[in-house]
């Protein structure tokens, strides 16, 4: 265990405010995401340095289209969640009451990392906020060994532990779930806004891309697609949009979404966003194209190899494309 990050005594019980459910906690329990527990009246993390998956991957699984595309990366992840998406793709470590975890320290996976080439961290798999204390001491060790740190991440964090995380992480891929509340209360037991304020605050210091799990019949609405897209690029419309394809699983049986629907909703954020990706599908060009001119920039047929990119610029006609190559 670990002595927790952002809580406060509130009479006899104690006040979380790692996350926007604020969890006021008594004496032996523990708040929603279960890994925050009051202990004696303290908080403690009791998933600190607790693994239930490790892999080196291609950083495009995060997914990450725009940061360093063609490496691989370290991706750790531990149990728990503050969310409970019906349709949850990790529900058994996310949800799960057994699952296997290894302890290792910082340190540790910081090494395991610079022996296996990887670029950097991602801390992956279930919520890495609700693992703040473990994220946050490893990633200043692995900012200072000069390795990246990543976060894939639904975004329902408090705004001063994300401001107080993000000088050391170099690249998040944030879930936007929908662009409505009714469906984030209902499927999600979440809120809509403190998922659109995360995505507002790092996109101010931090390389980030958006991910769209679509549900056939209850986020694939053209006008609920339009509107997230309209939002996004008013703050960048090169942030990378990636809309991913649902198959059933944990409590949610609805159909997979056919295919067609992701490719109309493709066209459709293409009005308003230059690069729009479709993800769990497989043969689709997902390809980096310049918004200016449509050169090839990024072959995703071969390891997503840069062809032509220089400093920044397509080498066309010298528009600024939106990542770290």
């Amino acid at each position: 265990m670990k002595k927790a990050m952002f809580w406060r005594k509130k009479g006899d019980s104690l006040l979380c405010t790692l996350c926007p459910h604020r969890c006021l906690i008594g004496e032996g329990r523990t708040g929603i995401c279960r890994q925050r527990k009051n202990i004696g009246g303290k908080l403690y993390s009791l998933n600190y340095g607790n693994i239930s998956g490790m892999s080196m991957d291609a950083i495009e699984k995060k997914p990450l289209y725009h940061f360093l595309p063609g490496s691989s990366i370290l991706s750790v992840g531990t149990v728990g969640c503050n969310l409970n998406c019906e349709f949850c793709q990790n529900w058994r470590i996310a949800h799960g009451k057994n699952a296997e975890t290894h302890t290792i320290s910082p340190h540790k996976l910081v090494e395991i990392a610079q022996r296996n080439g990887s670029v950097g961290i991602a801390y992956t798999y279930n919520e890495p906020s609700i693992w703040y204390e473990f994220v946050y001491e490893t990633s200043q060790i692995a900012k200072s060994e000069g390795l990246v740190n990543v976060l894939v991440t639904n975004g329902f964090i408090s705004k001063q532990p994300l401001k107080s995380l993000l000088p050391y992480i170099d690249a998040m891929n944030i879930d936007v779930k929908s662009f409505t509340d009714t469906y984030y209360n209902k499927y999600c037991k979440a809120e809509l806004k403190p998922v659109l304020e995360t995505v507002e605050i790092s996109a101010l210091s931090t390389h980030i891309e958006i991910t769209t799990l679509i549900v056939d019949g209850l986020n694939d609405q053209y006008n609920e697609i339009d509107s997230l897209t309209s939002w996004l690029a008013s703050i960048n419309k090169s942030i990378p949009f990636h809309l991913s394809r649902y198959f059933p699983n944990y409590k949610m049986e609805r159909e997979a979404t056919p295919v067609d629907t992701l490719v109309k909703l493709k066209q459709k954020a293409q009005e308003r966003l230059d690069h729009v990706y479709l993800g769990n599908i497989w043969g689709h060009d997902n390809n980096t194209y310049c918004p200016g001119c449509n050169n090839l920039l990024i072959d995703r047929n071969y390891q997503g190899r840069v062809k032509y990119i220089d400093n920044g610029k397509c080498e066309g006609c010298g528009t600024a494309i939106y990542g770290i190559f």
